[in-house]
Parts: C-alpha cells; structure tokens; sequence
C-alpha cells in the first residue's frame, strides 16, 4: 500500500543484515494478512466485534508500512530482500480486504477487480523498466494508497446506517485516483523505455 511501493526506491546498502527492525515489521504485516482474513471471516461481515477485530488488526498491520519504509530510509537498513517482501505484504494485505469486503457483498466485485489489476499492472510494469530507470515518485500514488486505507477501513467498521452511507463515496475516491495514478505510471514508464536519439 504505501511506504516504498509509491515512492522512490532507496538504494539497497551492502552489509546490512537481512533481519533488521524495517524487514521484521514487513514480516509481521505478512502474518497479520491470514490473522486479519481469519477475523473478517469470523466475523461474516455481521459479528459488530470481529468486524472490529479485523479492522483494527488492517489498521495495524497498515501502518506497519508506513513505519517499516521510514525505518528502512532513516537508518539505512534498506534489503533487497525488504524491497521484495514490502510490495508482496502490501498487495496481500489490500487484495485480502478487497476479495473479502467483494465475497461479503459489501464491495462490488468490479471494484476489487480494478483496484487489484491496477496494483499487479503496476507492479509489473516497474518490472519491466527496471533496467532503464525507475518509475519516479507520485505524491498521487500516496494519496491513492491513503484512500485505500481509509475506505477499506470505513467498510470493516460497524458503522451506524447514516455513516456506512459515506463508505462508497471514499471508494468511489479511491478507485477514480487509483485509475488516474496508473495512467500516470504507465506513461511514466512508457518515457523510460522510449529509445534515446
């Protein structure tokens, strides 16, 4: 979701070791994505406290993201291994709560679709001009990343009738800034791959 996967990648520092404060915090985002599911399955989408359980546990394992990408850039503990599990929690961790809020009804499935072939779309793309460049940083990719966060975590919270109305309008956010950074990103890289005169 956000940290190093919207911004520019930090480069990796040779000796540091693998587990380090920045990689265990990704570590734990992974865990918490099938504690997190477990939750949301628990709780059906019906139970008000697993419903809290699971939002509480996506807000936490979110903000490890952010924390993790500082850590890493601030005291330079930047891995190649971190730079490759970060995107991998991230997306485990938005592409639950999507498929999940989606099998629950309270997301449409087309919604998940975009949002998840967007995140996979780009993540390939930067894959594909790693040996040109890097895709450079988007202050739109956070604040799509943000939008996420928030209405993902709209939708898990039992919300009374009149604030659970507001859900969609952040989603619908969401999806418009998630769509438009992603043109952003593949004209991005478009320019990277263009041969020089």
């Amino acid at each position: 979701m956000t940290g190093a996967t919207e911004s520019t990648p930090a480069p990796v520092v040779a000796g540091v070791p693998v587990m380090n404060a920045a990689n265990a915090l990704t570590a734990l985002r992974l865990v918490l994505v099938p504690v997190f599911a477990a939750s949301v399955v628990a709780s059906a989408m019906t139970h008000a406290g697993w419903r809290m359980v699971a939002c509480l546990i996506f807000a936490v394992a979110s903000a490890t993201d952010l924390v993790d990408g500082w850590i890493a850039r601030r005291f330079a503990l930047v891995t190649s291994v971190g730079k490759v599990a970060d995107p991998i929690a991230d997306k485990a961790l938005t592409g639950a709560a999507l498929l999940l809020l989606s099998w629950y009804d309270q997301l449409p499935w087309w919604v998940t679709a975009v949002i998840l072939v967007r995140e996979l779309g780009i993540t390939a793309l930067r894959f594909w001009v790693i040996r040109h460049g890097v895709i450079a940083a988007s202050r739109g990719g956070k604040i799509k990343t943000a939008l996420q966060i928030l209405a993902i975590t709209w939708y898990l919270w039992p919300m009374p009738a009149v604030l659970a109305a507001v859900g969609p309008w952040i989603m619908a956010a969401a999806v418009g800034v998630t769509v438009i950074t992603g043109f952003d990103y593949v004209a991005q890289a478009l320019r990277l791959r263009r041969p020089t005169a």
